[in-house]
């Protein structure tokens, strides 16, 4: 059991175009209809039900808090494995800024990148049990020779999660998000799905604007501002298209960005959707993105 991916789950949780979708009996969950939020009792329910042997947590565009210990409960309810994906959110984890998943899961996957901010790698963690296991699924399973820089730059960005301006930086991304959010929402045509986001992403329904999230992704990519389409909770557009986008400030807000340059980028989105063809508007938008940019380079990117 898994996210649905059109709910916002990951690939890897069960999709039918992945490989977890070929090789195992997939049951997906969805959020509830009403609030796109996570329905514990509903879960719960279908894992009753259906008996999975692995349930897993975590998604790839779910704004808002997930209960891991609940997640937990459901699983030894049943006598299923749970695995917890938390890729996006763990830097955010890590300083307690979202609940922690250890002491609740069997198996712990992230990325070390998003939130952590390190290098595009992963990590596992497991109880004793499954140890074993699966650091041979790993290797010789399906990984061969490790990458020694990949690994010295995972413990630079442990060792960087360990000193207290982490946690401030954590802080300042869901400032950063709930600003973002709370601007794009005061547009009529704009809807957030879950109505917010507690956390470091925000995914916005375009339905009102008659737009699909793949015109908006591409025309913001011509002004410098990187989003990525991405589906609605029953979403009527094809995945290829979508009605919605994913957007979020953690990569900006380690340039040093604040809520104040999250209202000014949120602006210049809403000018990007409601002037989709307009190249006057484009260029002039463009144009300001890359004087703010220049403004705020890349930590130790800096112009000399």
């Amino acid at each position: 059991m898994g996210l649905s991916l059109a709910h916002g789950g990951h690939l890897t949780h069960g999709s039918p175009v992945s490989m977890s979708g070929k090789w195992f009996n997939v049951v997906p969950y969805k959020l509830n209809e009403k609030t796109g939020i996570l329905d514990y009792d509903e879960i719960e329910k279908l894992a009753v039900k259906e008996k999975p042997k692995l349930i897993i947590a975590g998604a790839t565009a779910y704004p808002r808090i997930i209960d891991f210990k609940i997640f937990g409960e459901i699983a030894k309810k049943v006598g299923a494995y749970f695995v917890a994906d938390i890729a996006h959110v763990a830097g955010l984890v890590a300083v307690g800024l979202h609940p922690t998943p250890v002491g609740h899961a069997d198996v712990i996957t992230s990325t070390t990148h998003k939130t952590l901010r390190g290098p595009r790698s992963g990590f596992i963690m497991s109880t004793a049990e499954l140890a074993q296991k699966i650091d041979r699924a790993v290797f010789p399973g399906i990984q061969g020779g490790p990458l020694e820089h990949i690994i010295a730059a995972k413990a630079v960005c442990f060792g960087e999660a360990l000193k207290p301006e982490f946690k401030e930086y954590g802080k300042q991304v869901i400032k950063n998000s709930k600003a973002l959010a709370e601007e794009l929402s005061l547009d009529d045509g704009i809807e957030l799905v879950t109505g917010g986001t507690d956390n470091h992403l925000s995914v916005i329904d375009l339905r009102n604007k008659l737009v699909t999230g793949k015109e908006v992704q591409n025309a913001l990519d011509r002004v410098r501002i990187t989003v990525n389409k991405n589906a609605i909770p029953n979403d009527p557009q094809p995945m290829i298209l979508t009605s919605g986008i994913r957007i979020g400030p953690a990569a900006v807000t380690t340039r040093g960005l604040k809520e104040d340059e999250m209202i000014k980028i949120a602006h210049w989105i809403l000018e990007i959707i409601n002037n989709l063809n307009d190249e006057a508007v484009a260029k002039r938008v463009r144009a300001e993105v890359e004087d703010m940019i220049l403004r705020y380079p890349v930590p130790g990117g800096e112009l000399k």
